[in-house]
């Protein structure tokens, strides 16, 4: 499972550079965290006195990423709270073709990035423990969100995984469980599971950790060559080209209205067919109060993609899409309130995926149109007849004068 989003590489990731496992609180005991291998063993755990038990659950192959979801466990939790740590490689979430034989696993690795982040006990089953009787025959169903975007590319994967996670949660008995918002259609899986069958637990998001130049850490990057890891951070620079499209439709739309006469000013030019305004349809929408922004910031996205699929070697988009995060259904062109930025794609035998979480302010609508003033004649031309210009004065101001970075 994972961590997600943060501003454009030119802003610094969020949480600055992966480092190896930093040096979290360390285990409350002072010691390694004992390896647990049975359910029997973990139903023997004992519980904290006074604070909370916390769960991080992971499938190995431990990086920053899982680091900063422990550090963050221990912080909830506390001194006098337990951070459990799962390692599992659950087969049922992998489809025919995927990479379950050769996914890394590295127990003893994973045990120091565990220990030195904060985890107090780690639980590392075989799958005959989890699974005793073989594949279970009843199975969490992730309902229509789980046929959707991740669903419809690996069908199967949400009901694997929401089984694992509703087993692990009976087993570990947390009071909360934090995932990482890289695997954000999960996350929202999990929490709409939790919700619907009442389990009593509190599901915690963490943002996703970066590497410097804005990749997504995540377990498969190391099946990636040195060209291939080139051709991978298209996703992320996809995903802050959306952001930069956004936070500049959301410049241009304020400064519109501050202009005088800012709707007639675009009317007018789009009737004119100033190249100014044609050469940006979002200007002229943007002023009359109703610009279709999810439209634009996917446009952005999707250039950066296009030009990865002539890379070498190239990105083979899977999807890209605007979803909102509640039921990851894509937005509506005016959609307001937050959204996720969503995207997949294989680079060479790796499938990779990303997200940003965006948020899309209500435009406010243009000020109203004042009453045409009349000019006092000149001396001399009263009574001349002479029309005025129609919409007001095109010859300069802020629209007239305004440019959209691509």
């Amino acid at each position: 499972m994972s961590a997600a989003p943060a501003p454009s590489p030119a802003q610094g990731p969020a949480q600055g550079p992966a480092q190896g496992p930093a040096q979290g609180p360390g285990p409350v005991s002072g010691g390694p965290p004992p390896v647990l291998r049975t359910a029997a063993a973990l139903g023997a755990l004992p519980r904290p006195g006074h604070g909370p038990r916390a769960v991080v659950m992971t499938m190995g192959a431990l990086h920053e990423g899982h680091a900063t979801l422990i550090r963050a466990a221990r912080a909830r939790a506390g001194r006098d709270g337990q951070v459990v740590v799962t390692v599992f490689v659950n087969p049922l979430q992998f489809g025919a073709g995927e990479d379950f034989d050769r996914y890394p696993r590295t127990l003893d690795a994973d045990l120091a990035v565990a220990a030195a982040a904060g985890a107090d006990a780690v639980f590392a089953p075989p799958a005959a423990e989890v699974y005793p009787g073989g594949e279970p025959q009843v199975r969490i169903s992730a309902g229509p969100m789980g046929h959707r975007l991740e669903g419809a590319s690996r069908p199967g994967h949400f009901d694997g995984m929401l089984t694992v996670v509703a087993k692990l949660l009976h087993l570990t008995a947390p009071d909360l469980a934090l995932y990482g918002q890289k695997d954000a259609q999960q996350l929202a899986l999990i929490r709409r599971m939790v919700r619907d069958l009442d389990f009593p637990v509190e599901i915690v998001g963490v943002p996703t950790v970066r590497e410097e130049d804005g990749l997504a850490l995540s377990s498969r990057n190391r099946y990636l060559s040195t060209a291939e890891r080139r051709t991978a951070l298209s996703l992320s620079r996809a995903l802050f080209a959306g952001q930069d499209r956004l936070a500049a439709e959301a410049a241009l739309h304020a400064r519109a209205l501050a202009a005088p006469a800012a709707p007639q000013r675009a009317a007018g030019l789009a009737a004119m067919d100033e190249t100014r305004a044609s050469a940006d349809a979002y200007a002229v929408a943007a002023a009359s109060g109703r610009p279709p922004v999810p439209a634009a910031v996917l446009a952005a996205a999707r250039s950066v993609l296009e030009d990865a699929a002539e890379l070498d070697p190239p990105l083979r988009l899977d999807y890209l899409a605007l979803v909102d995060p509640a039921g990851f259904t894509e937005v509506p062109d005016d959609w307001t309130g937050e959204a996720v930025l969503a995207v997949a794609a294989r680079v060479g035998g790796t499938r990779l995926i990303d997200n940003l979480p965006l948020t899309f302010a209500a435009f406010a609508d243009p000020p109203p149109e004042a009453p045409a003033s009349r000019a006092k004649p000149a001396a001399g031309t009263a009574g001349s007849g002479r029309p005025g210009r129609a919409g007001g004065d095109l010859s300069g101001g802020d629209l007239g004068d305004m440019e959209v970075r691509r």
